[in-house]
C-alpha cells in the first residue's frame, strides 16, 4: 500500500490526500447545486433541472418514508446535502490515482508533509511511494466526522422538538433500562461512521491490488469500477436514510403518526 503525504500543524495530523478529496467533494456538490438552479422553467425545463427533480422527488421519498409527510418537507435539503455529497465522495478515487516517488522529505510553506519516517517506513527501494488522491471516505476520521455531526444534529432536534418524549424514551420500556438504551444511543453514530468507511476503504484496497496486475488486471479493474459506482449509491442512500429514522426516533411520537 502507498504512503499518504501528512501535514503537521500545531499537533494535528493532517492527511493531504484526503483533505484534497473533502475541497473537491465539497466544489463539484456545489457547482451540481448551481447549475441544477441556472435559468429554472415551468414550460422548458433543462436537463440538469429534469434530472435535480427526480433527485429530490427520490430523497423526500427518502425521508416521508420514516416520518410524518408533513416534517419530511424540513429535512429535504439536509437529505439532498448528505446523499450528494457521500456519493460524489465516494466515487472519487474510482478514476485515477496520483502517486510520486520520494526519497527525501518535503516540505510545503515549512511544515514537513512528508517525513524521513514516513520514507524510512515505506521500505521501498526507491524511496517512499506517496499516494495524493482517494476518496475521502476511505479515511475513517472523515465517516465518523459525518456520524458524529449527524449525532449532535439527532440530539438537538430531539431536545429542541420533542423533549418530553425525546427524554422520557431513555426509561422505556422500564427505568432500569437506561444504560441499555445509552448503549444505544452510542453506537448509532459508530455504525454509520464505521458501516461507510468499511465499504469504501475495502473498495479502493482492492482497486490499488488489481492495479499490480498490471494490464491484466484491466478487466477487472473495469468491473469492479462499474460495481463501485454501485456500492457508492448504496452507501449513501444508508448513510442518508438512517440519519432520517434517527431524526425521526427523537422528534416524532406515537400522535404524530
Amino acid at each position: 500500500m502507498h504512503e499518504f503525504p501528512v501535514l503537521e500543524i500545531g499537533g494535528l495530523n493532517i492527511d493531504v490526500s484526503t483533505f484534497l478529496g473533502i475541497i473537491v467533494s465539497s466544489i463539484i456538490v456545489l457547482i451540481l447545486a448551481r447549475l441544477s438552479v441556472r435559468n429554472l422553467s415551468v414550460t422548458n425545463p433543462s436537463k440538469m433541472q429534469n434530472f435535480m427533480e427526480w433527485v429530490i422527488d427520490f430523497v423526500h421519498g427518502i425521508i416521508a418514508s420514516t416520518m410524518p409527510l408533513s416534517k419530511a418537507k424540513n429535512y429535504i435539503s439536509l437529505g439532498m446535502t448528505i446523499m450528494m455529497f457521500i456519493f460524489v465522495a465516494n466515487l472519487l478515487g474510482l478514476p485515477f490515482g496520483i502517486v510520486t516517488t520520494h526519497e527525501q522529505p518535503v516540505e510545503w510553506f515549512g511544515y514537513t508533509i512528508i517525513s524521513q519516517e514516513t520514507i524510512n517506513n515505506a521500505h521501498g527501494d526507491h524511496g517512499a511511494e506517496i499516494a495524493w488522491w482517494k476518496s475521502p471516505t476511505a479515511d475513517i476520521s472523515v465517516t465518523f466526522g459525518l456520524a458524529i455531526v449527524v449525532f449532535f444534529l439527532i440530539h438537538f432536534l430531539g431536545l429542541k422538538q420533542n423533549r418530553k418524549h425525546y427524554l422520557k424514551h431513555y426509561l422505556e420500556p422500564f427505568w432500569f433500562f437506561l444504560p441499555l438504551n445509552l448503549i444505544k444511543v452510542v453506537s448509532k453514530p459508530l455504525t454509520l461512521g464505521l458501516r461507510l468507511y468499511a465499504n469504501i476503504f475495502a473498495g479502493e484496497v482492492l482497486i490499488a491490488t488489481i492495479l499490480m496486475a498490471g494490464v491484466f488486471g484491466t478487466p477487472l479493474l473495469l468491473a469492479w469500477q462499474g460495481f463501485s459506482i454501485f456500492v457508492a449509491a448504496i452507501q449513501a442512500f444508508l448513510f442518508t436514510i438512517l440519519t432520517m429514522v434517527y431524526i425521526s426516533e427523537a422528534t416524532v411520537h406515537e400522535e404524530d403518526h
